[in-house]
């Protein structure tokens, strides 16, 4: 979906077309890594690599959120596509409405856990301003839900790919951040498929918007 960011609607459809309910937030995120990268220009690739910077120009991000339904299962909204022409670097960013509707649930009835969305280009890392969005996030809903497996922070998460390919097909990593926490958390597979968690970074909070972020190097 795409949305004229002055006039940006209350809400947002889900579920994403094609996806199940998820009986965890892990299986959610595991089937939501590979889709958002397979979309066109999801990934530019290593900022080192040759013709990086047409890839770079073309590339777009997209997000969704992972919400929790009353038949206590995860699910996934549609996908926006978002292009800003005020990027910085190699930061862009991706605006979407902050609540979900899902005809098959009352609206007030859905609970927000994962704001997702992808990093075209690599290396990467959270960045402050996906740190500080999370926090309006909080502020709207809450810092905290209550699940089928307990109490459980907002969050952010951003995807990436390798590869240079427009359409990667595979899931490289992403990383992880929950409001209030300490530790921005990088997840990577390894030659098994089993998936390793590394601190990439920490997260001090002076108040309840203001916060220093210090990336691992």
């Amino acid at each position: 979906m795409r949305f004229d960011p002055l006039r940006m609607p209350a809400r947002l459809e889900g579920p994403m077309p094609g996806t199940p309910l998820f009986d965890t937030a892990w299986d959610a995120l595991l089937a939501a890594c590979p889709l958002i990268l397979a979309q066109p220009n999801a990934s530019a690739g290593n900022a080192g690599a040759t013709s990086f910077d047409v890839r770079w120009r073309m590339s777009k991000e997209y997000c969704a959120w992972l919400y929790y339904v009353p038949d206590e299962r995860y699910a996934l909204s549609k996908l926006v596509e978002s292009s800003d022409p005020t990027r910085n670097g190699f930061e862009q960013g991706c605006r979407a409405p902050a609540f979900v509707e899902d005809s098959r649930y009352p609206p007030d009835s859905l609970k927000y856990l994962y704001f997702l969305h992808n990093h075209p280009a690599t290396p990467t890392n959270l960045s402050e301003r996906d740190i500080a969005a999370l926090a309006k996030m909080a502020r709207i809903h809450g810092g905290y839900i209550e699940t089928k497996a307990g109490r459980l922070p907002i969050g952010v998460i951003a995807f990436y790919s390798n590869s240079s390919a427009a359409s990667p097909t595979s899931c490289d990593g992403f990383y992880e951040y929950t409001y209030g926490g300490a530790e921005v958390v990088r997840w990577t597979p390894d030659e098994e498929g089993h998936w390793q968690r590394t601190r990439a970074g920490t997260v001090t909070w002076t108040s309840g918007t203001e916060f220093r972020f210090v990336p691992t190097r």
